[in-house]
């Protein structure tokens, strides 16, 4: 009996093991500070109260554990989150 050979193009091998792999997914792309949040950088692990002693010009937005937050996007828009212990966690514009 003859053995059988099969041709398979390269390219269509390659979109075969493509599609049986796992692939990672991609980080997003770094964001601009178009809200000039890395001035208040300091204030990440402070208590959430640390911010009323701070001059904050424009629109801020707390936003605390458990809080519902529009998903609208303002890039001048200072977002602070707080973290369960009252701590700030993070600082990101939008």
């Amino acid at each position: 009996m003859k053995s059988l050979r099969i041709i398979i193009p390269a390219g269509l091998l390659g979109a075969i093991t493509a599609c049986s792999t796992t692939v990672a997914p991609s980080l997003p792309p770094t964001l601009e500070d178009t809200c000039n949040a890395a001035q208040y950088g300091h204030l990440i692990g402070q208590d959430a109260t640390a911010l009323e002693k701070v001059l904050l010009m424009g629109q801020v937005r707390v936003i605390r554990p458990g809080d519902a937050v529009t998903q609208d996007f303002r890039p001048d828009r200072i977002n602070f989150g707080i973290d369960t212990d009252n701590r700030i966690s993070d600082i990101s514009c939008g």
